[in-house]
Order: structure tokens, then sequence, then C-alpha cells
């Protein structure tokens, strides 16, 4: 999957604050993300974020996860 930093992720699940936009920090074994909505920073495998992406957004344009 191509992910990049500064993207923004929107995933399925919505963070408790009730955003479900994340901004990517940083890349490789583990995701640094940067809730949208309150500024909560989470690392997490790249494996469950990957599984939980519902949409890519990078400079104005989504794309969709390939299923």
């Amino acid at each position: 999957m191509d992910v990049r930093v500064g993207d923004v992720l929107t995933l399925k699940k919505k963070h408790p604050c009730g955003s479900q936009a994340w901004q990517v920090l940083r890349i490789g074994a583990d995701f640094k993300l940067r809730c949208l909505g309150c500024g909560h920073l989470i690392m997490s495998p790249r494996s469950n974020i990957e599984k939980h992406i519902r949409k890519i957004t990078r400079d104005g344009e989504t794309f969709s996860p390939i299923a």
C-alpha cells in the first residue's frame, strides 16, 4: 500500500474525540499518526493500520485502498 508521510488517512473506526482523520507523521514497520480532531499521537504496527484504512487523501486527491 502506498502511504506517504503527510497523507491523511480516514480509518474505519472513530477516535473517541469523534474524528476519523489521521495525518501520517512517520512510516516504517510502525506508523506514527496524529489525530486531526484533537492532536493525539499514536504509534501502531503497519499491518494493523493498513487493515483499517478506508481512504487516503494526498494533495487534495483521494485514493481508495485495494482490498
